[in-house]
Formats: C-alpha cells, structure tokens, sequence
C-alpha cells in the first residue's frame, strides 16, 4: 500500500494550485489583450494563418491607395479632355462663323481671330496640365512641360498603376494622339484658322480638319473613361476583400469575448476550489507546532 505523506500531499497541492493559476492567467492574459494568439508558441498553425492573412491585407492596402491614385490621375486626365472638347467645339463655331466671307468685314475677321488666339493658348494650357507635379499628357517625362515650343509632346513612357495581383491600369493619356504634334497639332490648326480670317482666306475647308482633331480628342477620352471604370470597379473589389481579410485576421486571432468571460468563471471557480481543498487537506499538525 502506497504510503501519502504530509510531504506529498503538500507538495501535489502546490503543484496543483500553480497549475490553476496559470491557467486562471492565461485566460486573463487573452481578454486584457482580445487576442488568442499572444506569442507564436500558443498556436503555431494559427500565427502562420494569421500572418500570412496580414500580408493578404498590406497588400490590399497598397493596391487601394494605388487604386486611389490612379482615380486622381484618370479624373484630372478627363476634366482636361473635356475642357478641350469644349475649346474644339468653340473653335469650329467660330471657324463656322467666319466661313461667311460675305456677311464679314475685316474687324469682324479680326475679333474672331483673337478669339481663336486665346482659345489656342487656353488649349495649351489644358495640354500642359498637371496631377500633382506631373503632366497628364507626357508620361514619366521630368521636362519643364509636356508641350514644347516646337509643338511636340515630351516623350515619356505610360504611367502605369498596379490594382491587383494581376492587373495594372494606364494613368496618364497620350498627348500627341489627343491634340497631334507639330503642323498636324490642333494648335498650329487654330492658329493656321486665324491666320487665314486676318488675310481674307475662306475657312470653311478647315471644318473638316477640325471636326477631325474633335474625334481624336474624344478617343482618347473614351480610353480613358474605360480605364476609370476598370479602377472603380477595383476600388469596391478591394474594398471587399479588405472587409473578407479583416473577418478572417479576427477569426484567427482574436478571441470570442462571450465564451472567454464563461471561462475567466470557470477558471476562477476552479482555483477557489482548489485553494478550498488544500486549506482543508494541509491541517496544521503536531510537528507545525513542534517547529
């Protein structure tokens, strides 16, 4: 028969109330900090879940502010082509209005040959405009501007935005299919247009070359709205994912609060119990008063 000395027993109840309390802490650890993964040690399969589901979220996190990049390029970017269709469409009804060589007289010709002079500066002004320090119409050139004095678009390569693993946008337009290069720009058009108003040339020819810069302009307009829905709808799949990513991070790692107050009780109960039973098992003995 297996002797249980004072000894034993006072040395399995330590054992027993240590054991208690750790798990009492343990519980308590969790909810202090919401989480059910503290250290890597507590669940292994689950850190390398968790960690692999937050390197799924960084990475959503950069597509998103490259989605939101690339909104600003491609909004900027329409905004211009459409003040330019605006300009183009005031051009060809003044280059309408001036094809009446009868109903003209010289200072007629040459108010709306003004006018076209300020409308070709506005046109290079919108040909020159910028997102954020860099020109919409000239790619990743570093020039001091997208349109040079010779008419000619500085060339750069596409600005691109990457919006998902496999997918990546074109930001910025290309200036010389927009608006042309050199004598064949819609610039040198205009100027050409006013030009012949001051020396009594009729323009009615140059509707046709105009309407033909309209349509160019309005292509690329096209391409880049296609673009603007191609990031839109990534914006809201982004924004779907980084909802999905977040429920499975917390799934992983965090606790459920409900169930781990039920155990912080349990556990409380369980270390009572068991601080009860050695008060009543360790009974002071004669040898504790002998000492």
């Amino acid at each position: 028969m297996t002797r249980i000395t004072t000894s034993a027993l006072s040395f399995n109840a330590e054992r027993n109330l240590a054991a208690a309390a750790a798990r009492l802490a343990t519980i308590q650890d969790k909810i202090g900090s919401n989480k059910q993964i503290s250290r890597p040690s507590d669940d292994p399969a689950g850190a390398a879940e968790a960690m692999a589901v937050r390197t799924e979220q960084r990475q959503n996190a950069q597509f998103s502010r490259n989605a939101a990049d690339a909104n600003g390029w491609l909004s900027s970017t329409d905004v211009a082509l459409s003040a330019a269709t605006s300009l183009l469409h005031r051009v060809r009804d003044l280059t309408a209005q001036g094809a009446n060589d009868g109903a003209l007289g010289p200072e007629a010709r040459e108010a709306i040959a003004l006018e076209l002079d300020q409308l070709r500066e506005q046109m290079v002004g919108v040909a020159n405009t910028q997102y954020r320090g860099r020109f919409l119409f000239a790619g990743t050139s570093d020039a001091g501007s997208a349109l040079d004095e010779n008419l000619q678009f500085s060339q750069g390569s596409e600005v691109l935005r990457r919006i998902g693993p496999n997918s990546s946008v074109r930001v910025d337009a290309d200036g010389a299919a927009a608006f042309g290069q050199g004598p064949d720009s819609v610039f040198s058009l205009i100027s050409s247009i006013a030009q012949d108003l001051r020396n009594g040339v009729n323009v009615s020819s140059r509707l046709e070359t105009v309407d033909a810069h309209l349509q160019n302009i309005l292509a690329t307009q096209a391409s880049v709205g296609a673009s603007h829905a191609t990031v839109r709808t990534a914006e809201q799949s982004l924004l779907g994912d980084a909802v999905n990513l977040e429920a499975r991070r917390a799934g992983t790692e965090d606790i459920d609060l409900a169930t781990a107050i039920l155990e912080l009780k349990s556990q409380e109960v369980a270390y009572q119990a068991a601080l009860s039973a050695a008060a009543r098992t360790l009974q002071p003995s004669l040898m504790d008063f002998l000492r």
